[in-house]
């Protein structure tokens, strides 16, 4: 008997992309799945476009809702998920035709729990692959729970998306997604990860990330900082039973912080974020010796930190500085993502 997998996707005012989406789940080389798409109560022809599967293929099954959100919608279909893994797709996104079969093949060949495929970046013309860590040639990478949790935290080898990963859903089917915030993978991933005891990272990049031109500044606003408070939530988690953990999830914690004070004060015509940005300073200089101790090792966060102490814009004007040394190749380029034309 070849496993089931049923593949979550939850669909709201994305009749633009839908197609190619859905499409691309139906044409995996795996075909053992179970497709559930579900209609937050889209105002444009998403409903319809969705029906318009469920008769055309007996895999999809369709649920119709009021509009809760994301995490809402991914609730309601993990109510009604029966297959043995699940997969979580973006409405926007796509899948290569052989991701499931190459994560199904890797779950049974390692007995892991969890396992994660590369992804592109994906522009209306180009794409990009973050090529830092990993060869798409290089063999599988397997971690335990406490090498999974340490690359949680730092969040480079592994995201905290949902989406990009199968996942036993006996794992999965009692941790509901927090109704309600942004960056809900923020506050679902560590309870999740807590529980796998094997986790297999490939490197074929199998699934593309559409990233649409909505500007991060123009659409920004304080309920993005939803954000901070996941990673605080998650840093009392890992207090408590990842303690040797600790000074990573403070650096990551000021990461965050010090990245949302600029964006808010690039989006700072929204009076409301002043308040905002008080807060984070509050917060920053109350536990700057725990992140002095965390970002030790670390030049570049360490030089932000101190700066950011004595007055936030004096981090500011340090990173215009080097942000304007790199394009005028004073600095070396960071590595980063390599650039494939389409």
């Amino acid at each position: 008997m070849h496993p089931v997998v049923s593949v979550v996707v939850p669909i709201y005012k994305v009749e633009l992309y839908l197609r190619r989406c859905v499409d691309s789940i139906l044409n995996q080389t795996y075909t053992h799945l179970e497709i559930i798409l579900v209609n937050d109560g889209s105002p444009d022809q998403c409903g319809d476009i969705a029906d318009s599967y469920a008769l055309k293929d007996n895999r999809v099954r369709v649920i119709h809702k009021h509009n809760g959100g994301l995490s809402d919608a991914r609730n309601a279909g993990m109510q009604v998920v029966t297959g043995d893994y699940t997969m979580f797709v973006d409405s926007d996104d796509w899948l290569e035709k052989t991701m499931i079969e190459e994560l199904v093949d890797k779950s049974i060949h390692y007995k892991a729990e969890v396992v994660q495929s590369a992804f592109y970046y994906a522009y209306d013309d180009y794409l990009q692959l973050d090529t830092r860590y990993y060869s798409d040639k290089d063999d599988p990478v397997v971690l335990d729970n406490k090498q999974l949790m340490y690359e949680l935290v730092i969040n480079e080898k592994i995201k905290n998306f949902a989406w990009g990963k199968l996942y036993q859903t006996s794992l999965i089917k009692d941790i509901p997604f927090r109704k309600g915030v942004l960056f809900e993978d923020v506050f679902w991933a560590h309870h999740v990860m807590h529980r796998v005891n094997t986790y297999v990272i490939i490197h074929l990049p199998l699934l593309y990330y559409y990233q649409r031109n909505d500007s991060i500044v123009a659409s920004y606003s304080p309920k993005n900082l939803d954000m901070i408070r996941g990673l605080k939530e998650r840093h009392l988690f890992i207090e408590m039973y990842y303690s040797e953990l600790t000074s990573e999830s403070y650096k990551s914690l000021l990461k965050a912080n010090l990245t949302h004070y600029t964006l808010l004060l690039a989006n700072r015509k929204n009076g409301g974020n002043r308040f905002y940005r008080k807060k984070i300073q509050k917060y920053i200089k109350r536990y700057f010796n725990h992140f002095n101790r965390s970002v030790q090792a670390d030049r570049h966060l360490k030089n932000q930190l101190l700066l950011f102490y004595v007055h936030p814009y004096f981090n500011i004007a340090y990173l215009l500085a080097r942000r304007l040394s790199i394009k005028m190749r004073i600095l070396p380029l960071p590595n980063g993502l390599k650039r494939l034309d389409l």
